[in-house]
């Protein structure tokens, strides 16, 4: 996937999983909304890099997509 987002927007993915933690210990906030705040998130900062253009919004979901999925990743491969 990686290879689909411009190497500009690459930095938001290490930002994405800060701002996902700080969510989730807010506690206020149930996990199964954290993907959907971190796609606003995720198309903000694209739009905000990159200009307003639908090529933007694609790199947010991208970004977005790549953070999720690999903090997912990360917590099946620590289940035994």
């Amino acid at each position: 996937m990686v290879e689909y987002i411009v190497e500009n927007a690459l930095v938001l993915i290490p930002v994405l999983n800060v701002i996902g933690m700080i969510i989730k210990n807010t506690e206020k906030i149930p996990d199964k909304y954290i993907p959907l705040i971190l796609l606003g998130f995720g198309i903000l900062g694209t739009v905000a890099i990159l200009g307003l253009s639908p090529h933007s919004v694609v790199q947010g979901v991208l970004v977005t997509g790549a953070a999720v999925y690999g903090n997912q990743v990360v917590k099946q491969l620590k289940k035994e």
